[in-house]
C-alpha cells in the first residue's frame, strides 16, 4: 500500500459476473492487477477504453489524491476502517446506460441523494489525508472552464465535481463521436443488460492505489456497517 503514487476511494462491484464483464470490457482487472482481453463485440474496445482502462471499473466516491506529507497509507487504512463502520449501505433500483458529455457510462436509477450524501461524507472525512494541489494539478483541471462554484470546490476539496456537483457514474468508454457513439451505446446496452445489478447496492468502500505505471489497483474493501 505504501508504494502507490496516489490513492482514491471508489465503488467497485463485488466479485461476480457484473464485475468480470466490466473488467473484461475495459481490458484491466484492478482486483487482480492483470490485463484482460476484451470480448469480440464488433467495437474497437482497445481504442475506445484508453482513459477508463487505467483506473479499472469503478464509480468514484473520493477522487485520486496524493498523500499529505504527514500521513501514511496505514493511517489511511485505519481511517477508512473507522469510517466504513459508521456509514450505512445505499441501495438504489438499478443501473442504466447513459451518455455523459460524449462518453458512455452506467448511472444509477432513482433518487441518488443518499449516494451523493455518502460520497460527500467520504470526501470530507478523509480530506486530511490529501496533499494540497500543485499549480500544475490545478492547471490540468482547466479552472477557466469551470463555474465559480466548481473552482471553489477545486480549492476546498481538490476536485471540482464533488458535493452538490457530484454525479455518480461507472465509465465504460472514452469520449466518442457519431456514428460510433450510437453504435457503441446499442451494443454495450445489450452486452451489460443481463448482468446489471437490480437493485444496485453500494455496501463497501474500496481503496484503490495508482502504481508507478499509472494503473490503479484495488487494495482493500471496507464493509459499510453503520
Amino acid at each position: 500500500m505504501d508504494m502507490m503514487k496516489r490513492y482514491a476511494v471508489y465503488y467497485a462491484p463485488p466479485e461476480g459476473t457484473f464485475a468480470s464483464r466490466a473488467s473484461a470490457w475495459l481490458g484491466w482487472d484492478a482486483a487482480t492487477g492483470q490485463p484482460l482481453t476484451p470480448p469480440e463485440l464488433g467495437l474497437p474496445a482497445a481504442e475506445i477504453t484508453r482513459d477508463p482502462r487505467k483506473y479499472g471499473f469503478h464509480g468514484t466516491l473520493k477522487p485520486p489524491f496524493r498523500l499529505a506529507e504527514d500521513r501514511d497509507a496505514e493511517g489511511l487504512h485505519r481511517a477508512m476502517t473507522d469510517l466504513a463502520g459508521r456509514l450505512a449501505p445505499v441501495t438504489l433500483p438499478g443501473l442504466r446506460l447513459a451518455s455523459l458529455g460524449g462518453f458512455l457510462a452506467l448511472v444509477p436509477k432513482g433518487d441518488t441523494a443518499p449516494l451523493q450524501a455518502l460520497a460527500a461524507t467520504v470526501v470530507a472525512a478523509l480530506d486530511g489525508f490529501r496533499a494540497p494541489l500543485t499549480e500544475a494539478e490545478i492547471a490540468r483541471r482547466r479552472p477557466e472552464h469551470l463555474t465559480p462554484r466548481q473552482r471553489e470546490l477545486l480549492r476546498l476539496w481538490g476536485y471540482p465535481y464533488v458535493m452538490e456537483e457530484f454525479r455518480f457514474h461507472l465509465t465504460l468508454t472514452d469520449r466518442l463521436e457519431e456514428p460510433l457513439a450510437g453504435e457503441a451505446a446499442r451494443i454495450l446496452d445489450a452486452h451489460f443488460a443481463p448482468v446489471l445489478p437490480q437493485p444496485f447496492k453500494v455496501s463497501e468502500l474500496c481503496l484503490f492505489g495508482e502504481a508507478e505505471d499509472g494503473r490503479f489497483h484495488l487494495l482493500h474493501r471496507y464493509t459499510l456497517s453503520g
